[in-house]
């Protein structure tokens, strides 16, 4: 509620209450049609009037307050001859703050001050031009001084640039953690997930948390090469941060070990300075490991349990668990392809493989808006159009029973575009365990604009990923 009582008395400040009370007055008779005219005609001035206030702003007329900022540890203060009016419209913290007094001193972190004219100035025109890095201290601003519109739209600005692969995602994953902005922090913990290879090989890994460097451990949607590149990644961080002893033995055995193969496995142990460190701490996942290897998984399952995460294939990109495939002019017409994929990460699948065949629908009707024929003329139904089609992906095995004994395939796409040479996921779906296809498969794409986020050059970038999981066998006492 704007409350007129604490603007500053004198000719300025009743002037432009009027004037605010004139503005709203004349919106509410345009919408109600004053005159008897069901709709009249819209006369826009809205771009003058902003101009307006921006030199209102920038030379001071008739303000009635003074605030000033300094950035905390300096001398520097930046004055802003402000009016009490226009900051409270958006700010109860501001209305508060220049309730009984017209000169102020704000003292606010360097990165703050530095973008204050930007805060003030979209109080007056509510808009402003954002670069990344002015994107927290202008989040913690609107934050700070209740601006909830501003807050919601820094924090969309974070999450959209997140997708396209600009925003610092580990350094906005921290501040939203430490303001609750639980909608971004899941945004930078999925970015993260996605583009795990590209965030690892970047200046951001050494910034990682062990908080945030936990939960990604815990991932099985996490995107790479394979567990390998994983445990380097891992190798790397703790180089950079050596963490306490606990830490590094717990995220050591975050690792899958058994989804690296025994050759790999064996010059680990003979050259990481991680694990000739703290080997004790994960020597029986190793073992359990060249175990799972040596074994047919049928017998291993008798003996273990299966089902826990360290047998759960990530998304990995290797070609032993799915492939690429761009689809140049996706809207055009139907496609397929095939791949192959290991039967399992056992040693003892190894040298097994299952054929998949893809096709992709970019217009495909399902049965409720397909035309529907009776007896009698004219009794069809209107056919559909092409538009009213959704685009569809089919994964089936090559021959029958694509399942094998004791496992069953789990199939993930990738859709994203390469950037400086690696690839940047942007949505990933997954298809229920007994399902060929996923149901929400690109179903708010248009992949007849060219400009579509969805799209590259033109081009549907994808990544088919199948994982097999095995089956926990029952267990009969002996």
């Amino acid at each position: 509620m704007l409350r007129l009582g604490h603007t500053a008395p004198g000719a300025w400040g009743g002037f432009w209450a009027v004037l605010t009370l004139v503005g709203l007055a004349a919106r509410a008779a345009q919408r109600a049609g004053v005159g008897g005219e069901a709709a009249g005609t819209s006369i826009n001035h809205s771009q003058a009037l902003l101009q307006r206030l921006q030199e209102l702003l920038r030379q001071g007329n008739a303000s009635d307050v003074v605030l000033r900022v300094q950035a905390a540890g300096t001398d520097e203060v930046r004055v802003f001859h402000a009016h009490r009016l226009l900051l409270g419209l958006h700010s109860a913290r501001f209305r508060e703050l220049l309730s009984n007094q017209s000169e102020v001193l704000l003292q606010e972190p360097g990165d703050c001050a530095a973008v204050f004219d930007k805060f003030i100035r979209y109080l007056y025109c509510g808009e402003l031009a954002v670069l990344l890095a002015q994107a927290i201290p202008l989040h913690r601003l609107a934050a700070k001084y209740g601006v909830a519109a501003l807050q919601r739209g820094v924090a969309d600005y974070m999450r959209a640039h997140l997708a396209g692969g600009a925003g610092p995602a580990v350094g906005w994953y921290h501040y939203a953690l430490s303001t609750g902005e639980e909608a971004l922090r899941q945004s930078c913990l999925q970015f993260l997930a996605w583009n795990l290879s590209a965030v690892a090989a970047s200046a951001e890994w050494g910034a990682v948390s062990p908080e945030l460097l936990a939960q990604l451990l815990a991932r099985s949607d996490l995107v790479l090469q394979d567990e390998l590149e994983l445990f380097r990644a891992l190798e790397a961080w703790l180089g950079r941060a050596r963490p306490p002893p606990d830490v590094a033995e717990r995220a050591l055995r975050a690792i899958r070990y058994p989804m690296i193969p025994p050759a790999q496995l064996f010059q680990l142990q003979a050259r990481s300075a991680a694990l000739a460190r703290h080997g004790p701490a994960v020597a029986d996942l190793l073992l359990q490991a060249y175990q799972f290897h040596a074994a047919s998984p049928l017998h291993f399952a008798k003996f273990f349990d299966v089902n826990g995460s360290a047998f759960l294939p990530r998304n990995y990109l290797a070609p032993a668990w799915g492939a690429p495939w761009v689809i140049p002019n996706p809207a055009r017409d139907d496609r397929s392809t095939s791949f192959q994929t290991q039967l399992g990460p056992s040693g003892h699948d190894a040298g097994r493989r299952v054929t998949w065949n893809v096709l992709f629908s970019p217009r495909w009707l399902p049965v409720s808006l397909r035309p529907v024929y009776a007896d009698g003329p004219g009794a069809a139904l209107p056919a559909a159009r092409p538009e009213d089609g959704r685009p569809r992906l089919v994964v089936t095995p090559a021959s029958s029973g694509g399942d094998a004994a004791g496992v069953s395939f789990q199939k993930t796409v990738l859709v994203g575009a390469r950037l400086h040479g690696r690839l940047l996921v942007r949505h990933a779906y997954s298809f229920h365990r007994s399902s060929e296809e996923a149901g929400d498969f690109l179903a708010q794409a248009d992949l007849q604009r060219r400009n579509s986020e969805f799209l590259v050059e033109n081009a549907l970038h994808l990544h088919l990923i199948v994982k097999p999981v095995y089956h926990p066998l029952i267990r009969t006492p002996e």
